[in-house]
């Protein structure tokens, strides 16, 4: 019997409709809800990202704005277009898609986003937050997983994680936020990486696995344990095709799988919009977050 389906469409389509309901009672109270975008170089899968995610601003109401600066744009160009977005008050919230050409320092330029507008939940101050147990905006893609698995009735409470991968966007917040003493959370966490010597044995450890490392097929079933719930959120790309880092005969073993496709990238965007409509109510309620 082969694992059951964690359905990223189904429950980001939850989410967007929760938003949409969300955005509707701020725009009776006279607030508008915005999220804007710093786009620096044409490169196609970022291009592609950033137009999904416009096109899910318009399906729940909410006003996208773009900034598009040229692959050589220099440090002072980004950092002042961050400004123009910190300062823009129908901008509720933005971020800055990344990877960001290697010329640029990507510590320099999250630092420059104000946390109350950050949606990404990647300035240091909200990633410090959730380091103390007292998250304010949770970076979008560890956001959606532990999203996607409470839907599905799977907690991660007293249960042994490993995650694969310590980046910034996923590896790292996924582990702070797992092993907070909240209902469905308050797991056991192990981050390992690629590198790691008989990754295997580690993983074949889990109750849970997200593999976050990049690297295609890098996870296979005889690296995990036999009812195990297996997340692919790295992914790379192979031409036009996306890769998981799960290779398929994981699902011979698997209790609950991803797909390759529809499983966590529409929750780290589905994500995005609920982060944005929260910043929204707090700046609406005269707060910060």
């Amino acid at each position: 019997m082969g694992a059951q389906l964690l359905d990223g469409e189904r429950v980001a389509a939850e989410v967007r409709a929760e938003v949409r309901r969300r955005v509707a009672l701020l725009r009776e109270a006279g607030h508008g809800v915005g999220l804007g975008a710093v786009l620096v170089g044409d490169d196609p899968a970022s291009a592609r990202y950033v137009a999904m995610k416009r096109r899910d601003c318009e399906a729940v109401g909410i006003a996208s704005r773009l900034v598009h600066l040229s692959a050589d744009a220099s440090l002072e160009e980004v950092r002042a277009a961050i400004a123009t977005l910190n300062d823009d008050p129908a901008t509720s919230a933005f971020i800055v898609q990344l990877p960001l050409p290697a010329h640029l320092d990507q510590d320099d330029v999250l630092s420059a986003v104000s946390p109350s507008k950050d949606a990404d939940g990647l300035h240091p101050m909200n990633l410090g937050a959730l380091a103390l147990g007292r998250p304010r905006v949770v970076p979008c893609t560890p956001a959606g997983i532990v999203e996607l698995l409470v839907r599905h009735g799977i907690t991660l409470e007293g249960r042994h994680l490993v995650v694969i991968g310590r980046g910034l966007t996923i590896g790292r917040p996924l582990s702070m936020l797992a092993s907070l003493p909240r209902p469905h959370l308050n797991a056991a966490v192990t981050v390992v990486h690629s590198r790691v010597s008989d990754l295997g044995s580690i993983v074949r450890s889990a109750d849970v696995v997200v593999a976050a490392a990049g690297r295609p097929g890098l996870v296979t079933a005889s690296m995990v344990r036999h009812g195990a719930v297996v997340v692919g959120a790295g992914t790379s790309f192979e031409g036009r095709r996306l890769l998981s880092d799960v290779a398929d005969d994981v699902a011979s073993v698997a209790s609950w799988i991803t797909p390759r496709l529809g499983g966590v990238g529409p929750m780290t965007r589905a994500m995005l919009l609920a982060n944005t409509v929260a910043l929204a109510e707090a700046h609406a309620a005269g707060g910060r977050r």
